[in-house]
């Protein structure tokens, strides 16, 4: 096993390079399939959100898989190669891992110590599982992922201090408004949406909200969760033309609101408030860029909130320190326990190897001596496999407790080679198990 992680992210790429390479499931699926259809890479998920697209895949060459997943990126997302590079960032075997760490405790996001990265990366690892790209590997280290993920929000200070980008989106576009939100408009119905809407609900409990969404049932489930008005988008003009807050977050691939709309609203209805906050947490960007230019107008979108997240230099905050040390208990945890995994093989062919010796003397045995009575036969099978099991004992607890030390793979080489293993014996039996998941 050789896990490699290679994207990009907030970190290392602008939000137009971000909003260029962000893609539907349906690609990130397909996108998966043919990367595990390569000759490097045996197992893929991938992790992506509005500010990352990383992948992780179990693979068998270093190079050879990071040619591949570098060329699907490009081909998928239509950044070409010579650009994407430089955005790039690649981790590998146990650092890989660690990223991964870091990312589903929310240590990496634009957001330190934000929660919803753990939903996402369950739904990375559903979509693994669903396509059959996630194998032993990536259930056991996206599994191992989440549940140091927990453990930050539980049992560190992390949640005194971490945010969600729409309560960081608020803290910035609230101080624009003359006074507490009136009337707001949410546009879109998933999770974002969602969470945008109940975190208004909560802070504003008499604010009119209007939810917005091209499919009306699903806007009207969302309204009726935290009761507000739900609405469709040939409502959109109406619900626009008295909000004073405007939070849109679609999947949609087009531009959602534009200057047009905010310039001519409906003329039945009274013009817009003259300060109108516009939250855009959508990637590719649900907002044109020229709403932001409006008299009145504020504008805040996801390159907004990076840039006073890092200007907040937020990574003083409470428990990131605890954070990082659970991380790295954690992750030599979880090297131990694949350096384990690894030697079982090993000592399971030494076992069938050796009962299959046993068998064959026994059966000798018996051919030699087919008058000896029942009894005496079984005592003397009994007495044989005692004494391989005896033997076999020490060495295989011990290549078991040495196998978790650094380096504890060359006893399983060694091991392997003192009794001459069949490769191929141990292989079946390491892919026997990833089939019965």
């Amino acid at each position: 096993m050789s896990l490699l992680a290679i994207g990009l992210s907030h970190r290392t790429a602008p939000i137009p390079v971000l909003e260029r390479a962000a893609l539907t499931p349906e690609l990130v699926e397909k996108l998966l399939g043919d990367a595990v259809g390569t000759e490097h890479v045996h197992e893929a998920i991938a992790v992506a959100t509005c500010n990352r697209l990383e992948i992780y895949a179990d693979v068998a060459k270093f190079h050879g898989a990071l040619t591949d997943l570098s060329e699907l990126i490009s081909h998928y997302t239509g950044v070409e190669a010579d650009e994407l590079t430089s955005h790039l960032y690649v981790h590998y075997d146990q650092r890989a891992a660690a990223h991964l760490f870091t990312v589903a405790c929310g240590l990496d996001s634009m957001v330190i110590g934000e929660p919803q990265v753990l939903g996402q990366l369950r739904a990375a690892l559903a979509a693994g599982q669903r396509t059959g790209t996630a194998g032993r590997v990536l259930n056991d280290l996206a599994q191992t992922a989440l549940r140091v993920g927990k453990r930050a929000h539980s049992e560190t200070g992390l949640d005194q201090a971490g945010q969600s980008l729409v309560t960081a989106a608020l803290d910035l576009a609230l101080p624009h408004l003359a006074a507490a939100p009136a009337r707001a408009c949410v546009i879109g119905a998933g999770s974002m949406s969602a969470l945008a809407a109940t975190t208004l609900v909560r802070l504003y409990p008499d604010l009119d909200l209007t939810v917005v969404n091209r499919t009306v049932e699903r806007a009207e489930r969302l309204a009726a969760s935290v009761g507000a008005t739900a609405a469709g988008l040939d409502s959109l003009p109406a619900a626009l033309a008295g909000s004073d807050l405007v939070i849109s977050c679609t999947g949609a691939t087009d531009m959602v609101l534009t200057k047009q709309h905010f310039e001519t609203p409906d003329p039945a209805l009274p013009a817009a408030p003259r300060a109108v906050a516009v939250i855009d947490l959508a990637l590719p960007r649900d907002v044109e860029p020229a709403v932001g230019e409006l008299p009145g107008f504020l504008l805040v979108d996801l390159a907004r909130i990076a840039e006073a997240q890092q200007a907040g230099d937020r990574a003083d905050a409470v428990g990131v320190d605890a954070v990082r040390t659970l991380i790295n208990d954690e992750l030599n945890a979880y090297a131990a326990a694949q350096r384990a995994f690894a030697v079982a093989p090993t000592v399971t062919a030494l076992r069938g190897m050796a009962a299959g010796v046993v068998d064959t003397e026994l059966a000798r045995f018996d051919a030699r001596l087919p008058g000896l009575d029942e009894k005496t036969r079984a005592e003397v099978a009994n007495t044989v496999r005692r004494v391989v099991d005896k033997l076999l004992h020490e060495p295989t607890v011990r290549v078991k407790q040495l196998a978790v030390e650094p380096g504890g793979a060359s006893y399983a080489m060694a091991l392997s080679a003192l009794f001459n293993l069949d490769p191929a014996t141990a292989a079946a039996v390491s892919r026997a198990e990833v089939e019965d998941l």
